[in-house]
């Protein structure tokens, strides 16, 4: 016989909020984006390098820096700058395939989510 669920939620257990998902959601588009660039603006050697490489770096300062459990713990203010210069290559990389709007509507989301979770974290 199966066993009952407890609806009474485990205080351990770290509550995800609606912001976070946002922040995950702006990571994974980063991430999708970069590797979109890198395959479309190089030829089969290159695009092949930046496509899976400019993403990959990405994905490791997030983790090293930015992430909840980040390996190195930085000052809210440069991992402010460290956020900030990962969306500007992103919408950089969106103005160079000439898609300007995508890259100003990136860096409107990614840098209000970046700032309201700033302001969170420095309470």
């Amino acid at each position: 016989m199966p066993e009952a669920v407890d609806a009474v939620p485990d205080p351990t257990r770290p509550r995800i909020s609606p912001l976070e998902i946002i922040r995950t959601v702006v990571l994974i588009v980063a991430l999708a984006s970069l590797a979109i660039w890198g395959f479309s603006m190089w030829d089969f050697p290159g695009g092949l390098v930046f496509g899976i490489g400019t993403p990959a770096v990405v994905l490791l300062v997030w983790a090293l820096f930015l992430s909840p459990r980040a390996v190195l713990q930085l000052h809210p203010f440069i991992r402010a700058a460290v956020e900030l210069l990962i969306y500007a290559g992103v919408t950089l990389a969106w103005w160079s395939m000439g898609q300007a709007w995508a890259g100003i509507a990136f860096a409107v989301v990614a840098v209000a989510t970046g700032v309201v979770t700033g302001r969170r974290n420095l309470r």
